[in-house]
């Protein structure tokens, strides 16, 4: 499983972006996809998952109602969009696959959140 991040930026509280995570691999859609993020002198903190079947996505409390994960099967690409970012979401975001745990890391993406 590989696993590709990107389309961080600087962006201004109350903008959106989307970040995306490209998958390849032949065992790829077995997993579930998870973005997780890491802010300067923080530990890395779970954000969103998604699987490639079903409806059932997971998101951790600081971010519901504001980001949302989807996904493109047929690309093999998660999305994560991100909605009235505020300056606590400035972090370098990572997605992340497994079986049973966080196995497969992509290379993370920054997001710089100003106020």
């Amino acid at each position: 499983v590989q696993l590709q991040a990107f389309g961080g930026g600087l962006v201004q509280a109350g903008d959106s972006l989307t970040l995306s995570c490209a998958a390849s691999g032949r065992t790829v859609t077995m997993y579930p996809i998870g973005w997780f993020r890491q802010a300067p002198g923080k530990e890395r903190e779970f954000v969103a998952s998604i699987r490639w079947i079903g409806d059932h996505t997971t998101y951790a409390d600081s971010v519901k109602g504001r980001f949302t994960i989807s996904r493109d099967n047929a690309k093999k690409t998660v999305y994560l969009q991100m909605n009235s970012l505020e300056s606590k979401d400035t972090a370098v975001y990572y997605c992340a696959s497994g079986r049973s745990t966080w196995n497969y890391w992509g290379q993370g993406t920054q997001v710089t959140v100003s106020s």
